[in-house]
């Protein structure tokens, strides 16, 4: 079959489609939670749209209840979002050759779910002239299920009274995201280090307990990952 622009783009948009079933209810419950953290419903929109990177819009409205002071708030972000360097220099060999437009709008929707449709596509076929369509595809597919599963949760937290208390929710959803990657020793002892050091250190003043306990979780994570390979 001969390739087309056109049928990588929605060849990349049927792959991500299996991915969206489980994306969708998490940006629901991001929209939610937002309205519940007290962000006006464009703000908490804009973020899905400016940001877009689901733990760490989670994160931002926990934070933002909690009136976290912003260079904490910014900071906790950058660490959160460390990992999108690794995936920036996974696909960068795969890119090199196209326009600078192109890479922008790539990089922009360089997210989680995205990078690992695309990343495989390209270790499937390799570069071809339209494989980067296939890539855009997915990742604007998975941008779109993003912007209206958030407006979704707006529209419904905004007819659930504040009396009910979703908070509970925020908890269970970082479970449900951590839990089924934990698949070795080095992931389990990381994600038991950041329990304690965040229980430990959760009396420091303006939230530095999160950022603390992050970083000393990816400092665990890398030694115990070290250890695994020797």
């Amino acid at each position: 079959m001969n390739e087309s622009a056109g049928s990588q783009f929605w060849g990349g948009v049927r792959d991500e489609l299996p991915i969206l079933l489980g994306v969708i209810p998490f940006g629901m419950i991001y929209g939610i939670l937002a309205l519940s953290a007290g962000l006006p419903a464009l703000e908490a929109q804009a973020m899905s749209a400016i940001v877009f990177a689901g733990a760490s819009q989670f994160m931002l409205v926990e934070l933002v209840k909690a009136g976290t002071p912003v260079f904490v708030i910014v900071l906790t972000t950058f660490v959160i979002n460390l990992r999108h360097a690794l995936y920036s220099a996974t696909v960068a060999p795969y890119l090199q050759t196209l326009p600078l437009c192109w890479k922008g709008a790539l990089a922009y929707l360089l997210t989680d779910e995205a990078f690992a449709v695309g990343v495989l596509n390209y270790q499937r076929r390799g570069v071809t002239a339209y494989a980067h369509w296939y890539f855009f595809g997915a990742g604007l597919a998975l941008w779109s299920a993003w912007q209206i599963s958030t407006a979704a949760g707006i529209f419904l937290g905004a007819q659930i009274p504040a009396v009910w208390g979703l908070d509970f929710t925020l908890p269970l959803t970082f479970l449900a995201l951590v839990v089924p990657a934990l698949k070795d020793r080095a992931g389990v002892a990381t994600a038991l280090i950041a329990s304690l050091a965040a229980l430990a250190l959760i009396g420091l003043p303006f939230k530095l307990g999160l950022i603390s306990a992050t970083l000393i979780a990816i400092g665990a994570g890398l030694l115990a990952e070290k250890k695994a390979t020797t």
